[in-house]
């Protein structure tokens, strides 16, 4: 025996529309209400990136500084040492009763 097209249990469709254009209207004013929310949130976090990459910003300038001046007081402390290197070598050969021609001779 052949079987009956559709179901019988589908539910009989009613014409309301004035329910489901109430409901759609419900729908659409807490989706609206949903992305305002969101949009203010991505504003609110977009101000706190800005501030955290201009301190990040000032923090990197600061760093190349403190980075520049150890440089510069290494460099300095070296210098210093090169100097005091040679000063003790200076008196070592005065001591010895090496000449200071013979001294500026070595140094060239």
């Amino acid at each position: 025996m052949p079987r009956t097209k559709g179901s019988k249990d589908r539910p009989k469709t009613t014409n309301d529309y004035a329910s489901q254009i109430t409901e759609k209207q419900e729908q659409i004013a807490t989706l609206n209400s949903e992305i305002e929310l969101i949009q203010k949130e991505i504003e609110e976090q977009k101000n706190t990136l800005r501030t955290k990459k201009a301190v990040l910003k000032k923090a990197e300038r600061e760093l190349s500084k403190l980075e520049a001046k150890k440089a510069a007081a290494d460099q300095k402390a070296t210098e210093e040492a090169k100097k005091a290197e040679a000063e003790d070598v200076l008196k070592k050969l005065l001591a010895s009763g090496v000449s200071a021609d013979e001294i500026l001779e070595k140094l060239k």
